[in-house]
């Protein structure tokens, strides 16, 4: 073996170890191609929920005490779109609000956000401490939205 046969044999052994090193960088970068076309995933799927988030509205209720003996049943719209044609019933019958206030003031034609719309609420020593409240409504995003609520004081 002579000199040229050793610079060819390091030739050999250097560009072995290039390709070996070449492999290796190959195989992290198709890793982090995966992890970037997962991230771009994960993002598209966040931004779509934000999008559908912002069509639709979030109803809830709760019982107000304003004072002795003075109820309010407050219903409000937490949720970023307005929502039309809101109806409340409540299907264990209602011993709350009154029909005729119900009927005068719903359906509620359009509830905006942050909107809130009270109701007179009586109750009494006979008042169930625990009644259910159905809110029906539609926005942009779905026409036909509906929510239980268990109201208490």
């Amino acid at each position: 073996m002579d000199f040229g046969d050793g610079i060819a044999l390091l030739a050999l052994f250097l560009s072995g170890y290039a390709t070996w090193k070449t492999v290796q960088f190959n195989k992290r970068q198709d890793g982090l191609v995966e992890t970037q076309k997962e991230l771009n995933k994960l993002l598209l799927v966040k931004e779509t929920e934000e999008i559908l988030d912002d069509k639709k509205a979030d109803l809830g209720a709760s019982i107000v005490k304003l004072g002795n003996n003075k109820y309010r049943l407050k219903i409000w719209n937490k949720g970023s779109a307005v929502a039309r044609n809101v109806e409340v019933d409540f299907p264990n019958g209602n011993e709350l609000v009154s029909e005729s206030e119900l009927n005068d003031k719903f359906p509620y034609e359009c509830l905006e956000k942050h909107a809130a719309v009270e109701l007179i609420a009586y109750v009494h020593s006979q008042t169930a401490r625990k009644q259910t409240l159905r809110l029906r409504w539609s926005d942009e995003y779905k026409n036909k939205n509906e929510k239980l609520i268990y109201l208490t004081w």
